[in-house]
């Protein structure tokens, strides 16, 4: 957590970072990003994981300095990361004070101050002014009441005496969180907020950083907080040109933005690659001429030959010139989510019965699934969400009522965590298990580069993007999906959203996301909560 230590700079505050390049062992993180921060403007930057999100923020905070390009800094600054320090022997007192230690000092000086009054002189009313400036400049009357409002929304722990190191990571980031939501900064810079969060925690985020006086950047996958706060977003993801990309007018504008200029992308490569399979096909003509000028026909003289060939040598050259000129000024664009062919029979595949399981689920649960149904389970923590899809997918039996399934229904589970061998190869741990009836690739989940690692060096996203493939390569009649939207790039929570709604199988999806949920408020809901 950091804390600037100077005096608000309010309305003259800025932060722009120019044509910013960074580079980790050789290999690009950044290029050729531009953001200017306002103290009115609320920014979110997004992108899948390993686009530098979080190293822009660093670069924005000034604790990283960037290869190229430049940063201009201007008023007070409020920097969450997501990682926290877990030996922090500090009590939360402690922190509460050192994160509005600028106000407690300020009001001390203009206490000390007003007792010199007394004593006359224009020294002591000059200093009595200064020190009420700083005050007003601070808005520190106001600063313990803003730290234990942020500390109520939040949810945070309120008793000063505990010790850090002694609360759990999601109550230690809360309190952090508050200190510095209840701040007064000119800028706060947010790594992924939403972690440890709950309902009310989300609504308050959400309310505070749409109402505070001060400019925001936030790096997150949530995308109702970015829908709901962000004005303007950055695109990390690749791009046709390789910079990033900046959308004004909120999240609709971004999403109709990007998919516009990813229709355009692949036009353009399209284009290209027909363009260089004629260059090709040309280049290999004039070389087919080029050897069978050598072989003239009777009656040609040696001069003829050579005049002919030093004309055909050059066409070579040409054609040889075009392609290399046309090879790849435009790179493949990304990959999109594919959903193999699922053809469902009309019918039930599945009913569930007045199902219950002691101590997890303790509500009966009755549902029948046929090609097509859509469904919704929702509830808190600890309703049972979880233990109802893998009731369903007939992992556990349940110990009150009953689940039949058709004999032809293929049923499958995308759990919260994964379980894949750490050991294997991804490519070749796919392959195994579908023996090429549907391939990785198709998918358009893992590019060829991560196929060929170890499913032990994969990011959490790359491998929440393989147990989806192997899900969907299994052509599912009804797919059970719990918290599905977990470590996946916004984007690909959108093509997936897409595709769940359009798919012929039976899905039932359990999730806290506030977008999804809002994305499929037309599919039936269950609500565990509710019974």
């Amino acid at each position: 957590m950091a804390y600037s230590a100077t005096i608000p700079a309010r309305a003259d505050a800025q932060l722009i970072a120019s044509d910013i390049a960074v580079a980790f062992g050789g290999s690009p993180v950044l290029t050729g990003v531009d953001i200017a921060v306002t103290p009115v403007s609320r920014w979110a930057i997004v992108g899948e994981n390993g686009r530098g999100k979080s190293t822009l923020l660093h670069v924005l905070a000034g604790r990283l300095t960037p290869d190229s390009g430049t940063v201009s800094r201007v008023g007070t600054l409020g920097v969450a990361e997501q990682e926290m320090v877990t030996a922090d022997e500090r009590t939360v007192g402690e922190v509460l004070r050192e994160s509005i230690a600028e106000s407690i000092s300020a009001l001390a000086k203009l206490d000390s101050a007003s007792n010199e009054l007394t004593s006359g002189g224009a020294e002591a009313e000059q200093r009595y002014t200064s020190a009420l400036e700083r005050v007003e400049a601070l808005d520190a009357w106001d600063a313990e009441r803003r730290l234990d409002i942020a500390l109520d929304g939040l949810g945070a722990v309120t008793d000063r005496c505990r010790v850090l190191s002694t609360l759990s990571v999601g109550q230690r980031y809360r309190v952090r969180l508050a200190c510095l939501l209840g701040g007064d900064h000119d800028f706060l810079l947010l790594d992924e907020p939403t972690n440890h969060l709950d309902r009310a925690g989300l609504d308050y985020l959400t309310g505070r950083l749409r109402d505070r006086a001060g400019g925001v950047v936030v790096v997150s996958h949530d995308r109702a907080l970015v829908s709901d706060v962000a004005q303007q977003i950055l695109d990390l993801d690749p791009t046709p040109d390789g910079r990033p990309r900046a959308y004004g007018d909120g999240y609709a504008s971004y999403r109709a933005g990007r998919a516009a200029e990813r229709i355009a992308w692949e036009q353009e490569y399209e284009q290209q690659l027909a363009m260089t399979v004629k260059l090709r096909e040309d280049l290999s003509k004039a070389q087919n001429k080029l050897v069978s000028s050598w072989r003239p026909s009777k009656g040609t003289n040696k001069h003829q030959r050579a005049t002919r060939a030093g004309g055909l040598v050059r066409n070579v050259h040409r054609r040889q010139e075009d392609l290399e000129s046309q090879l790849l000024p435009v790179p493949e664009p990304p990959q999109q989510l594919r959903f193999p062919r699922i053809v469902a029979r009309r019918g039930t595949f599945l009913v569930a019965e007045h199902v219950m399981v002691e101590g997890r689920l303790g509500v009966p649960v009755s549902l029948t699934l046929s090609a097509g149904v859509k469904q919704v389970v929702t509830g808190p923590n600890g309703s049972g969400k979880s233990t109802l899809l893998s009731v369903l997918a007939g992992h556990e039996n349940p110990t009150a009522g009953q689940v039949r399934a058709a004999h032809d229904a293929r049923v499958v589970l995308l759990r919260q965590e994964s379980a894949l061998p750490p050991e294997s190869r991804a490519g070749e741990y796919f392959r195994s298990r579908f023996d090429g009836t549907v391939s990785l690739s198709s998918l358009g989940l893992l590019r060829s580069q991560e196929m060929n690692k170890r499913i032990g060096e994969l990011s959490m996203g790359q491998h929440r993007r393989l147990d989806l493939a192997l899900a969907l390569a299994r052509r599912p009649s009804v797919l059970l999906l719990d918290e599905p939207t977990n470590h996946l790039s916004i984007a690909l929570v959108d093509e997936l959203t897409q595709a769940l709604d359009a798919t012929d199988a039976a899905v039932v999806v359990s999730t806290h996301d506030r977008q999804m949920l809002r994305d499929t408020n037309s599919w039936e809901t269950l609500d565990l909560e509710c019974g």
